[in-house]
């Protein structure tokens, strides 16, 4: 099997720096072992106004199969004799991709020591592979090139020249063109989707594959149309692992659309480690349960003084400020949950988003209550969800209570078809993590386009903050949180949104109404006004 890259140039800038790039002299033929055979590289043409390099890879059919021993290891066959007879050693497959970049190393990762500006250059690129396995034709190898920039010539090879009536094989000679890519850039493009084509592996596919393909899908994976079926078939429809890619690839897309990284919008919680050597503080009061329903699983983080000293966090959450009582301290987090749970049962929903469910204590809560027969819990951040699937016991959760629960990620800064439909949302603790800028878009998202009957928002008073022995004057609850509003700046917001879409307004504090500050946390319930529904109908 083997591939060409080819490249033209000009005295000033001759095509021979594709020798440069690939690190290998154009007057030399070298050879490297691998783990399936020999890979060679040489020059068929070499001058200044044209380049062509050749990747030939001679493949040791008994090595692979002593490799590949098992069933299921990249869909290798289970007959004995097709072990050592098939098309592995003529045709393009993961085994020429995984020669280009054990060969071809430096040149993908964009490194080139005589020329260090050569890497990010765009060139006239020419690719031709004469064999190239491709369930789904060409037709689908234009489907997966295209979108990269790539002019596409893909001929289907006839099963026998001499017997034309049998038709096109599976296999294509390609010819891939560009004058807009670089030499990285069309490398990484091989190298994910050669296998793709081919639609199998000679190797096991571990969990490593998927930071490998991310690697080499920087910068053009997670914005391509086809990003689901390259993604699965990549990693040998493994669907664990193909979850796994397209969770971290909508990070990805999320944080270049936020013009951020990936860490500030994943965010939401601590690490399991962290919340357990805090947890240990005082593992005996454990019992009081936190909350952290917020798009960054925020809870409200100030630590309120006691007869018995500062309230510990536990293993449930973070820190979680509690309303001192004669008897007990009660966490504010399950007065919030209480008089959420409380609203939604008002309101005869029945199917219920949680957005921004951070670690999933809501979720929990309302899994508890039948008259609740579908919940949803939503966050922009892996780490929140992947910790409630863990709170939830998803893994170990009956059918039909799995049945009643899903969880996925979005993010409320955009439209999301999946939340219209249900009778409630809850933004808990939610709001104060946006910046200020970002809350029209996340009203309309929930109000605009999802258009819940009943839409539940709290968020901190931030009057109430100076009841917080333990809170430095002029701080916020929690080190995530953006804003926090007095509640005339809550009230203004909120009628605002509700006359804006339809909706009508009632306001109820949680825990103890200070005559002075008011409560510590303020609460709003919209519900669709009877006269906008009149009029939609009478529409």
């Amino acid at each position: 099997m083997f591939l060409t890259i080819s490249t033209t140039g000009t005295p000033e800038r001759p095509a021979t720096d594709l020798g440069y790039l690939l690190h290998k002299h154009p007057d030399k033929a070298q050879a490297f072992s691998t783990s399936y055979g020999k890979a060679h590289v040489l020059y068929p043409e070499a001058g200044v106004e044209r380049c062509t390099a050749a990747l030939l890879l001679e493949v040791d059919a008994v090595a692979l199969v002593r490799r590949g021993k098992g069933k299921g290891r990249g869909g290798a066959p289970d007959a004995a004799l097709a072990q050592y007879v098939n098309d592995r050693p003529y045709a393009a497959s993961s085994l020429l991709a995984v020669a280009l970049s054990s060969v071809f190393s430096s040149a993908m990762s964009g490194r080139c020591t005589a020329r260090p500006d050569a890497p990010g250059e765009a060139r006239p690129l020419r690719i031709e592979i004469p064999a190239l396995p491709a369930r789904g034709g060409p037709d689908l190898v234009a489907k997966l090139f295209e979108p990269l920039g790539w002019t596409v010539t893909a001929e289907a090879v006839p099963l026998d020249t001499q017997f034309p009536e049998w038709g096109a094989s599976r296999y294509v000679h390609l010819v891939l063109e560009s004058e807009s890519l670089t030499l990285a850039e069309a490398l990484r493009h091989l190298y994910v989707l050669l296998p793709v084509l081919d639609d199998a592996k000679h190797y096991w596919v571990s969990s490593d594959e998927v930071d490998k393909l991310l690697r080499a899908g920087e910068g053009w994976l997670p914005a391509h149309p086809e990003q689901k079926l390259i993604t699965s078939r990549y990693l040998s429809r493994r669907w664990s692992l193909t979850r796994q890619a397209m969770e971290r690839l909508e990070l990805v897309r999320l944080a270049e659309a936020d013009d951020s990284e990936v860490e500030e919008i994943d965010n939401a919680v601590e690490e399991p480690e962290e919340m357990e050597e805090t947890a240990a503080t005082d593992a005996s009061d454990a019992a009081g349960a936190s909350d952290a329903a917020g798009t960054a699983g925020g809870a409200d983080g100030a630590v309120p003084a006691t007869a018995d000293g500062p309230i510990p966090a536990t293993a449930d959450g973070p820190a979680e400020i509690a309303v001192p009582t004669e008897d007990r301290p009660t966490p504010l987090a399950v007065l919030r949950r209480d008089a959420i749970i409380a609203a939604l049962k008002d309101s005869g929903a029945a199917r219920v988003l949680d957005l921004g469910c951070g670690q999933g204590q809501l979720v929990q809560a309302l899994l508890k209550d039948p008259r609740f027969t579908e919940i949803v819990g939503t966050d922009v951040s892996m780490r929140a969800l992947t910790i409630a699937s863990r709170r939830l016991k998803l893994d170990r959760m009956g059918e039909r209570q799995a049945s009643r629960l899903r969880l996925f990620q979005s993010s409320l800064a955009y439209t999301d078809n999946r939340l219209g439909g249900y009778d409630a949302a809850v933004l808990s603790e939610v709001i104060e993590h946006l910046d200020l800028p970002r809350l029209p878009a996340l009203e309309y998202a929930v109000f605009g386009a999802a258009r819940p009957r009943t839409v539940v928002v709290t968020t901190p008073n931030v009057e109430y903050n100076v009841r917080w022995e333990t809170l430095p004057a002029g701080h916020v609850r929690h080190g995530d949180h953006r804003f926090e509003w007095t509640r005339e700046e809550f009230r203004a917001w909120a009628a605002t949104v509700a006359e804006r879409h339809g909706y009508d307004v009632a306001f109820v504090p949680v825990g103890p109404d200070d005559p002075e500050v008011g409560p510590p946390t303020q609460m709003a319930v919209f519900s669709i006004s009877d006269r906008n529904e009149k009029e939609a109908k009478a529409a």
